[in-house]
C-alpha cells in the first residue's frame, strides 16, 4: 500500500513510539484530539478493518490487551475511546487499519 504508516514501520519516517512488538507499533499521534491520543498500528497492512481475514483477527483482540495496558501506563484506564474508521464517508483518511486510543479529558458523546 505504502502509507505513512507503513513508512514509520519500516523507520523510513519518524514517530514518537510508545510500543512495539514483531506484529504491532503504538505511536503518538501528530494531531492529538485529547492529551493522550495513541495510534495502534497492525505491522501487516490491511486497508480497512473489513479486510481483515478471519482467521487474521487475533491482531484485533492484540490491540485490545495493548491497549489496556497502555490506557493503565498513561492514567486514562476508567475514561478513554478506542475507535477506528472505517472508509472514507466514516473520516478514515489512511487506508491502513489503526485504531486511536483518545483520553485523558472528558470526551462527551459522539452523536
Amino acid at each position: 500500500m505504502g502509507t505513512i504508516f507503513s513508512k514509520i514501520i519500516r523507520g523510513e519516517q519518524p514517530a514518537d513510539r510508545v510500543y512495539e512488538d514483531e506484529r504491532l507499533v503504538v505511536i503518538k499521534d501528530l494531531h492529538p484530539q485529547a492529551p493522550v491520543h495513541l495510534l495502534f498500528i497492525p505491522k501487516k497492512e490491511y486497508a480497512t478493518l473489513q479486510d481483515v481475514p478471519q482467521e487474521e483477527l487475533h491482531i484485533i483482540s492484540e490491540m485490545v490487551e495493548v491497549a489496556q495496558r497502555l490506557a493503565i501506563k498513561f492514567g486514562v484506564a476508567d475514561n478513554y475511546r478506542f475507535l477506528t474508521n472505517v472508509g472514507k464517508s466514516s473520516g478514515q483518511t489512511v487506508f491502513h487499519l489503526h485504531f486511536h486510543l483518545i483520553g485523558g479529558r472528558a470526551l462527551g458523546s459522539m452523536a
